[in-house]
């Protein structure tokens, strides 16, 4: 399967802080890859590296199968960019615009703009085309940027934090467009959420950045599917440790008031070997928090 994003050790430097060590990850075509972490853990930093929106200390970025950045030439960098549809964490558009006047920006910029595609999903968006961006709420300001990313009909979508701000309905709605978008296999889309429910309902993939370091990057089935949270008092929890059912340094737990919350990597055969412990399904939280907070044993 042709990866529409591979970057591969992207590492970047202010000084004597790393703020990118080593950052690798993907988007095949026809996939949803989500990217979690904390606040300042690097997700907006790696997708303006992706974008070429900076220098690199060391790493690659291919986009389509192409070297893409500052060391690319104009012409190729200006090709792929037109292939690329582009929401960022806030809008960017020039504020005493009207909404209906940010087609005529984006039609300059990408010669495959669609304008009767922009105006049905501002009518679809509820988005009032004499209203000024700036007097926009942040969550209309990210269905005009997603309007206007998609109305140029690119072949990738990079989403930073397109969900945030808007009600559990829009939501809803924007991850049934994203669903849609992805659907004939020949488009990928790379969403960074801190919003992981939303990541739950759509993603394929699921990477998770801290310290600007990838902490694991995994297949979101593995997680949701197949791995469980067990919740366990104490004594059950010593049962556990003690039956061999973990490798040293294995067990990922986290300790509670009530109890303990235990990382369960094969759900279904842990509930046949402890079946009076209350296993769970996982979610990316829960993998999340056990991944970056929890106790190793």
């Amino acid at each position: 399967m042709t990866d529409l994003i591979r970057v591969c050790g992207l590492t970047k430097r202010y000084g004597t802080k790393t703020v990118l060590d080593n950052v690798s990850l993907s988007v095949p075509k026809g996939g949803i890859t989500g990217f979690v972490g904390a606040n300042g853990a690097g997700k907006t930093t790696t997708i303006r590296a992706i974008l070429g929106l900076m220098p690199l200390d060391a790493g690659t970025v291919e986009l389509f199968g192409e070297p893409f950045g500052i060391n690319s030439s104009q012409s190729v960098n200006a090709r792929i960019k037109s292939r690329i549809g582009v929401v960022l964490d806030t809008c960017p558009y020039i504020g005493d615009l009207p909404v209906k006047t940010t087609s005529s920006i984006m039609k300059a910029a990408f010669r495959g703009w669609r304008q009767g595609r922009f105006e049905d999903y501002l009518d679809r968006f509820g988005l009032d085309p004499q209203k000024k961006v700036k007097d926009l709420s942040r969550g209309m300001g990210m269905k005009l940027q997603l309007a206007c990313a998609l109305a140029h009909e690119p072949d990738l979508l990079i989403l930073d934090e397109a969900t945030a701000g808007l009600d559990p309905l829009a939501r809803d709605e924007v991850l049934d467009i994203l669903r849609e978008f992805v659907a004939d296999d020949m488009h990928g889309i790379l969403i960074s959420s801190h919003i992981t429910s939303d990541l739950d309902k759509i993603a394929d993939t699921v990477a998770c950045i801290d310290g600007g370091r990838i902490v694991f990057d995994l297949p979101k089935d593995v997680i949701t599917d197949e791995m469980g949270l067990a919740k366990c008092r104490t004594s059950q929890f010593e049962q556990i440790a003690a039956s061999g059912a973990y490798q040293p340094n294995t067990m990922k737990f986290i300790r509670y008031e009530y109890g303990i919350d235990l990382l369960v990597y094969d759900r279904f055969a842990f509930k046949r070997s402890f079946p009076d412990v209350a296993c769970e399904r996982l979610t990316i939280d829960d993998y999340m928090q056990l991944t970056l907070k929890g106790e190793t044993r």
